[in-house]
C-alpha cells in the first residue's frame, strides 16, 4: 500500500450527508484501459471493506469479461481505506477519532464528482463489486439512476440487515476492548484488539462447511491456527484501527434510501433503479444473506438473481478462491455488457 501507483483527486472541503464537513477531501483512484470514442465503455469498480484498487485487479484482465483492452476501468478507493481521505491521513483537526461519519451516499456523491466533473464521463456501462463495493453499486444505481446502465453486486446488499449490523458490532467490540485502543487516541497500533478483530472476522468470512471439510488447506494453510495467524498478520500490517472503524460505521449505515432523494423509503429507492441488474449472492455467505437480496428483487424493475453455492461463503469472491465463481461472475458481466 506504500507504492504510489494511483491518482489523487483533491475535492476541497466536502459537505457530508450528516452536515459535517470533510476537510481537504481526496479520492484515490486508478484507471485501466482507454475510453472509446463515445465514452460508452466505462466500468466502475469501487473498493470493498479491506480492499484497495490493487485488490480489484483480481476481477478483470485480458480475455476476462472486464478487459482493459476493451473497457475503461475506474477503480475508486472508498473513504477510510487509507488511500482516500481516512482517519490515518486526514487534516490534523480530523485525524484519528475526530474523523467525521461517512455514508455510502457521501462516497458515491464524491465519486460522481470524479467521474462526471473531472473525467467528463456522463454514462457508466457497469458498476460492479464485492461486498461493500457491491453495496456501492446499488447506491450508484439509486443515487444516479440516469447515469448507470447496469450493476452487478455480488455478496452485497442494498441495505445492511440487522443481523449483519450485529456481526459488525461484535468485531468492533473486540477491537475497542483493547485498552491500547484508548477511544481511538492510540499512539501505537492496538495489536491485541486488531488480532481479536481478525480472528472473529475469520469465523464469519467462511462457512461452517469450509471449516468442517478443512478447505483452508486448499488456501495453503495446514491448520485453522495457521489461517487465523495469517488474518492477524494482515490486519496488523495493513490496517489502521480507526480506518477499520470508520469503514465499519459506513457499512452499518448502508441503506440506499438514506439521503435527500427517497427520505428513507427503501422500497421506493429500489424501484428507482433503472439499471439492468444481476445480483450474485453466495448461499453460504453468513452475513450478506440471499434472503435479503430476494426481498430487494421484489422492487427492482429489471433484476435477476443468480445464487451461487460455495462453502467459501463470503470469501468465495476473493480472487483465486473459487475459479467456478469467477466463471459465473464473468458470465453475468458479459450478459450485462452485451446489451
Amino acid at each position: 500500500m506504500n507504492k504510489i501507483d494511483y491518482n489523487i483527486l483533491k475535492l476541497g472541503d466536502a459537505t457530508l450527508l450528516s452536515g459535517e464537513v470533510l476537510l481537504n477531501a481526496k479520492l484515490a483512484y486508478k484507471t485501466y484501459g482507454s475510453l472509446n470514442h463515445d465514452k460508452s465503455n466505462v466500468v466502475l469498480l469501487p473498493t470493498f471493506y479491506t480492499g484497495t484498487h490493487e485488490r480489484n485487479e483480481g476481477f478483470f484482465g485480458t480475455n476476462r469479461a472486464i478487459d482493459p483492452e476493451k473497457h475503461f476501468i475506474i477503480s475508486i478507493n472508498m473513504f477510510g481505506n487509507g488511500l482516500s481521505s481516512s482517519p490515518s491521513n486526514a487534516s490534523p483537526s480530523q485525524k484519528g477519532p475526530f474523523f467525521p461519519t461517512i455514508t455510502l451516499w457521501d462516497n458515491v456523491y464524491c465519486q460522481h464528482k470524479l467521474i462526471s466533473d473531472h473525467l467528463n464521463i456522463k454514462k457508466i456501462a457497469l458498476v460492479a463489486g464485492w461486498s461493500m463495493a457491491g453495496c456501492q453499486a446499488y447506491q450508484w444505481a439509486s443515487q444516479f439512476p440516469d447515469m448507470v446502465k447496469a450493476i452487478l453486486p455480488f455478496c452485497a446488499s442494498a441495505k445492511t440487515s440487522h443481523h449483519n449490523f450485529v456481526f459488525l458490532e461484535g468485531i468492533k467490540a473486540a477491537l475497542c476492548a483493547d485498552k491500547d485502543w484508548n477511544e481511538g487516541h492510540y499512539t501505537s497500533p492496538p495489536a491485541k484488539g486488531l488480532k481479536a478483530f481478525a480472528r472473529i472476522y475469520a469465523g464469519w468470512a467462511f462457512s461452517q462447511t469450509f471449516y468442517r471439510e478443512e478447505l483452508y488447506k486448499k488456501l495453503g494453510f495446514n491448520t485453522i491456527e495457521d489461517l487465523l495467524l495469517d488474518w492477524e498478520k494482515d490486519h496488523l500490517e495493513n490496517w489502521d484501527a480507526n480506518n477499520l472503524l470508520t469503514k465499519l460505521a459506513t457499512w452499518q449505515t448502508n441503506d440506499i434510501s438514506f439521503g435527500p432523494h427517497y427520505n428513507n423509503d427503501f422500497k421506493q429507492a429500489l424501484k428507482s433503479i433503472s439499471a439492468r441488474t444481476i445480483i450474485i449472492p453466495c448461499t453460504q455467505d453468513l452475513y450478506f444473506r440471499p434472503e435479503d437480496n430476494m426481498i430487494e428483487a421484489q422492487y427492482i424493475p429489471n433484476v435477476e438473481i443468480r445464487p451461487y453455492d460455495s462453502p467459501f461463503g463470503h470469501c468465495v469472491a476473493n480472487p483465486g478462491n473459487d475459479i467456478d465463481f469467477e466463471i459465473e461472475l464473468d458470465k453475468g458481466i458479459n450478459d450485462l455488457l452485451s446489451f
